[in-house]
């Protein structure tokens, strides 16, 4: 899936000129935990969170009257606590790919943009929201999990196996084992009600299946 299906379109935007305590009742009212700053051509030229303002409105002097605090805080402007460096990711974006962007960058938010415009912004709870529902986790899944080696048919034979047996794979991923060269792990959930069903199907087809935590993964390695 790509950012520009999942992105919030209906943007809350300030400018530079807008006050730390105009920001911050606005990000109380909308209940948003970022605000994009804009300049007067429309041009996305920072970013700041809820918790960047909450940091900015302790950092005064808490001697301070609550009528001294509000005073001070009127003169301070979004542009002297934005991050002026935004990260963008552009709409035709994975979801993926944002989720590895807002790790490296330590992030939770990032702006996307079309032809140099602002069009959307998307969050980390976006992100993995959509990562929840692409691995198929419910109440009504189980998780097992298999190791092969990284060979061409492997999925097949385990699809086969499942299919054969009447099972239906409702997600499946895999991903490297990185202690072991060679090894795949494959991840994927199936109906509740065809959890013996299924690791029935794939132990008769020699696969050794991990159904819950294991300290020691050795067994379920293939020779």
């Amino acid at each position: 899936m790509y950012i520009g299906r999942i992105m919030h379109t209906d943007l809350i935007t300030v400018s530079p000129q807008t006050t730390l305590v105009e920001a911050q009742e606005l990000v109380e009212k909308k209940q948003i935990g970022h605000l994009l700053v804009v300049n007067d051509k429309k041009k996305l030229v920072g970013i700041v969170s809820d918790r960047d303002l909450k940091q900015y409105w302790a950092s005064p002097a808490t001697s301070l009257s609550k009528n001294e605090l509000n005073y001070l805080l009127q003169k301070v402007l979004v542009s002297m606590v934005m991050i002026k460096t935004v990260v963008t990711v552009h709409t035709n974006t994975t979801i993926e790919r944002a989720a590895l962007v807002m790790q490296q960058n330590r992030i939770s938010a990032l702006p996307v943009m079309e032809n140099d415009e602002l069009a959307g912004i998307i969050t980390s709870t976006d992100v993995m929201g959509v990562l929840l529902q692409a691995i198929g986790i419910s109440d009504d899944s189980i998780r097992l999990s298999i190791f092969v080696k990284d060979s061409i048919g492997k999925l097949a034979e385990v699809a086969a196996s499942l299919r054969d047996a009447g099972v239906n794979i409702q997600s499946l991923f895999c991903s490297p084992e990185s202690k072991y060269e060679g090894i795949t792990q494959m991840v994927l959930r199936v109906n509740s009600q065809d959890g013996d069903k299924a690791i029935a199907a794939l132990s008769a087809k020699g696969f050794k299946v991990k159904s819950k935590y294991e300290k020691d993964i050795s067994p379920f390695i293939p020779a």
